[in-house]
């Protein structure tokens, strides 16, 4: 017989969420959703796995889906912050981007990894949460240098000065002036930037009540086996989840 565990692990989830409804709770809830209306990237699996392995490594509780009807007020205020994976355009209908914001509304985190920004066209409050929309890509991969803006906040302090990353990457548009930037893709190390030299690839601000972080990378698979990028999403999660300060 085949055990579906993940949805016996949401029930689980969900039942000690009810208990513990009214009371302050101290663990770290996450939410994977990677659900895609567009291109889906290969990468999604990967990036779940990586995602579940900092859960188990920090005792962090974590559920994924690509089931938009989880987002209802009753179900989200059970996280602590919930990851767009991958996501691609239109994916969340009039009531579920309510229930999404009322999430942030009081108190919520959210993290966007990549084509997170190459989501929800129609909907300015999304685009304003994740900081910027995608807007064009040159063909490809390819290795790019890295500028570490900010290297006090708990997400890159692991980070040297400057680096290097092999990815797919994005040009932006509608760029929040509200967000703070922590790291600039340097495009004189590759060809096909549109966004001149302050070219933010990694941000984070405080948004409409929630907590809002989001990075440029992880198109590729490899992404999700690297350290430098691992670290950034665990301290992500530690600060959209309010358990430490920037």
């Amino acid at each position: 017989m085949k055990i579906n565990f993940r949805g016996l692990f949401f029930t689980i989830l969900y039942f000690f969420s009810i208990i513990s409804y009214g009371k302050e709770v101290d663990t770290i809830r996450l939410l994977i959703f990677s659900k895609t209306n567009g291109y889906r990237h290969t990468s999604i699996k990967e990036g779940k796995k990586a995602l579940l392995k900092i859960a188990y490594e920090n005792n962090y509780l974590i559920d994924t889906t690509e089931n938009s009807s989880y987002f209802t007020s009753n179900i989200l205020r059970k996280y602590s912050t919930i990851i767009f994976l991958n996501t691609t355009m239109d994916i969340l209908d009039g009531e579920e981007q309510k229930g999404f914001k009322h999430f942030i509304n009081n108190g919520g985190g959210f993290i966007g990894i990549h084509a997170a920004a190459d989501t929800e066209y129609d909907w300015p409050w999304y685009g304003k949460l994740v900081g910027a929309y995608f807007k064009n890509h040159p063909p490809g991969t390819s290795t790019a240098t890295i500028t570490t803006i900010d290297n006090s906040h708990v997400s890159t302090n692991h980070l040297p000065k400057v680096w290097e990353k092999k990815d797919e990457w994005y040009n932006y548009k509608d760029i929040n002036p509200n967000i703070n930037i922590l790291c600039n893709l340097e495009e004189r190390s590759y060809k096909g930037g549109e966004n001149g030299e302050s070219h933010p690839i990694v941000w984070y601000h405080n948004y409409d009540g929630g907590r809002s972080f989001y990075t440029g990378f992880g198109h590729t698979k490899e992404s999700f086996y690297n350290d430098k990028f691992l670290k950034l999403l665990l301290g992500a999660i530690q600060y959209t989840s309010n358990k430490i300060n920037p």
